[in-house]
């Protein structure tokens, strides 16, 4: 059987591995959650809310793809399983029924940030073993950031 084989060094490899498989769950329920909401926001400001939703499942999606390929060229096998997203999710997860969209708003300023905050451990974590790898997740960064800025935003000032 043909395996691909990376020329990280196994410590490295296994750092970098965990990084790269704990942002791919994050950023498949990322997506989900997204979905969810865009699909299920009521209220006055919905058309704007559902836009800026398919926004974050875009930019969720692609680097997901991102990181899978990143994980696979370096010989690991991704795992995007329903189950292994379940199980690894750094995300609250969203109630059924309908979102109010000033709730909708709430929910995912606090994905956002939970998904931030994760990223930029694993940003961190794979400075030294791989820098390749830490790009993707400063592009990511600054990506998602941007969204949790533009949620903030739209959400009500006490």
């Amino acid at each position: 059987m043909y395996a691909v084989k990376s020329t990280l060094p196994d410590e490295a490899l296994k750092v970098v591995g965990e990084a790269l498989q704990g942002a791919l769950v994050d950023l498949i329920d990322l997506s989900l959650v997204a979905k969810q909401i865009h699909w299920t926001v009521i209220g006055p400001r919905f058309r704007s809310i559902h836009l800026q939703l398919d926004e974050v499942v875009d930019t969720a999606r692609s680097y997901s793809d991102t990181v899978a390929e990143r994980a696979a060229a370096l010989g690991l096998a991704p795992d995007g399983r329903a189950s292994s997203v379940a199980a690894g999710t750094g995300i609250t997860g969203v109630d059924s029924g309908w979102h109010k969209d000033d709730k909708a708003v709430e929910v995912m300023v606090g994905a956002l940030a939970a998904v931030v905050n994760r990223m930029r451990e694993r940003m961190v974590a794979t400075e030294e073993p791989d820098p390749v790898t830490q790009d993707i997740f400063i592009e990511l960064i600054a990506e998602l950031e941007k969204h949790h800025w533009m949620f903030q935003a739209e959400h009500k000032v006490a």
